[in-house]
């Protein structure tokens, strides 16, 4: 996989971001009116109509984004509305589709780490792109993410991070829809802008953003339409995987996390509690936790399982694992037990500098 390199302003870098993954857009435009179809009873045009509730949240949260996604539209020769669709698939589908994720921060020998597996169902696995945008109004990032979506998983020059994990919940109020809400954080010049944007702009459907910044802070934030949940590192490490477990969340919203959610949680705390504190950390090492088959299948990295039923059959698509730090971001695409070779895209120190001038 080659890195798509954006640039300019907002609608610039929709145009190109279209032009560029077109093929896998529309592949990934199919890939969710089955989605919608199995899980919600919707085909896609009918989801179109349920994401237009969506578009005055964002023009009064983030109305940049709304210009870079007409782009995207207009380079791929597609509406707005089915990239606006595609972008809000988390708040039209999570009431009964919920991916795996297995996401943690871990700082170590004076570097800050962010890692995450993204588990989602297996056709959307060539659907994956690696954009590093280089925006006129914000600080280079680059996001791994799904063709057609503003962001996902990523990092900026000022060495702010987020991973996502997945929450299957029927909540969903005022907000940001979720992706919008990560490429809002990932434009965030330093990390009380980034909690900024899940205790005041708010985020419109549960889920968890593990948000962390190459100084060594990192928290969980178990967004919402209300206050979220903040967990703290412990040992230097925050894992999560797809339940609720601050308590200030818990008692206001319900979830309903697949059966492997907790072992998964439970195994990530035994392997970061096997390293010891005063060691350094490597992209190796944390692959192989990310690569972790114990309790199969239900464990860190998962595989096709044919016992499960068929909306359980998540795999992991993609792993990632940043310094922070050292602003390097190293994504290996697919099974992280399979794929021994990564992608590794660097953003050089001092570049946020430049880029707000």
């Amino acid at each position: 996989m080659q890195p798509s390199h954006l640039r300019g302003s907002r609608r610039d870098i929709g145009l190109e971001h279209g032009r560029a993954h077109a093929p896998l857009i529309h592949a990934s435009i199919d890939v969710y009116d089955r989605l919608f179809q199995d899980f919600v009873g919707l085909d896609w045009e009918q989801a179109r109509r349920e994401a237009e509730r969506f578009g005055a949240m964002i023009e009064k949260r983030f109305p940049a984004i709304l210009e870079e996604m007409a782009g995207i539209a207009e380079g791929a020769g597609l509406t707005f509305a089915d990239i606006l669709t595609l972008n809000c698939r988390s708040e039209i589908s999570l009431t009964r589709a919920s991916g795996g994720c297995s996401a943690f921060a871990l700082e170590r020998g004076g570097n800050q780490w962010l890692a995450q597996n993204w588990d989602w169902r297996a056709d959307q696995l060539d659907n994956v792109v690696a954009l590093h945008i280089e925006g006129d109004d914000a600080a280079p990032l680059v996001s791994i993410g799904e063709a057609g979506m503003v962001a996902k998983i990523g990092m900026n020059a000022h060495g702010i991070g987020v991973c996502l994990n997945a929450i299957r919940s029927r909540t969903c109020g005022e907000g940001l829809p979720i992706h919008m809400a990560l490429r809002k954080i990932l434009e965030s010049p330093d990390p009380a802008s980034a909690r900024a944007v899940a205790t005041d702009s708010r985020v419109c459907s549960p889920a968890h953003f593990l948000v962390a910044s190459g100084d060594g802070q990192a928290a969980g934030l178990e967004v919402n339409p209300g206050e979220p949940g903040v967990l703290g590192p412990r040992g230097g490490a925050v894992t999560h995987t797809n339940h609720l477990y601050a308590a200030a969340v818990t008692c206001r919203i319900e979830d309903f996390p697949r059966p492997d959610s907790h072992p998964r949680l439970e195994r990530l705390d035994t392997l970061l509690g096997g390293l010891a504190e005063s060691a350094p950390a490597s992209e190796a090492a944390l692959f192989e936790i990310l690569a972790d088959h114990d309790n199969h299948p239900q464990s860190i990295c998962r595989h096709f399982n044919p016992d499960q039923p068929a909306d359980e059959r998540m795999e992991t698509l993609f792993a990632v694992v940043m310094n922070l730090t050292e602003r390097r971001l190293t994504l290996r695409h697919g099974k992280p037990c399979e794929a021994t070779e990564g992608l590794t895209l660097t953003l050089p120190l001092g570049q946020e500098r430049r880029a707000t001038q």
